[in-house]
C-alpha cells in the first residue's frame, strides 16, 4: 500500500471518529460503484450525510475543500443516487466536506478539523 493510501485511510479514520463525537453514525466507508466512491455515508436524526474527505498538509495552495470541484460534485450526486436507491431511506440527503490539515502527514499530534455541512447542493 502506498503512502498516499495509507495516509487517505488515516484521513477518512480520523473523519470518522470525529463524526461519531457528533453523534452520527457510520454507515459506510469507501461506498463504490460505477459511477465513483463516497468516503463516509453517516446518519444523525434528521440527515443522511454523504462526506468527501479531503487531507492536505495545509492550506498554502488553496483550502482542501476547494478541490471538490463541480465535476467531482456531480460524481458525488450520482453515486450518492445509486446508494438511496439501493438503501431507501426517510432522512433528508446531505452533502458534507470535511478538511483535514495535517502538516506533518501521518504523524500530525493534533490535526485540524473543518467540518462543512451542507457543502453544496
Amino acid at each position: 500500500m502506498g503512502q498516499n493510501n495509507l495516509t487517505g485511510a488515516w484521513g477518512e479514520a480520523l473523519a470518522a471518529k470525529y463524526l461519531r463525537k457528533k453523534k452520527f453514525r457510520i454507515l459506510a466507508t469507501n461506498y463504490r460503484c460505477r459511477f465513483g466512491e463516497i468516503d463516509i455515508i453517516a446518519s444523525n436524526k434528521e440527515n443522511l450525510v454523504f462526506v468527501e474527505v479531503k487531507l492536505r498538509k495545509s492550506d498554502k495552495f488553496a483550502n482542501a475543500f476547494e478541490f471538490v470541484d463541480r465535476y467531482k460534485q456531480e460524481r458525488l450526486r450520482t453515486t450518492a443516487q445509486m446508494y438511496l436507491s439501493q438503501t431507501p431511506t426517510e432522512l433528508q440527503p446531505r452533502f458534507d466536506v470535511i478538511e483535514i490539515y495535517a502538516p506533518e502527514g501521518i504523524a500530525t499530534k493534533s490535526p485540524t478539523i473543518n467540518h462543512m455541512e451542507d457543502a453544496f447542493q
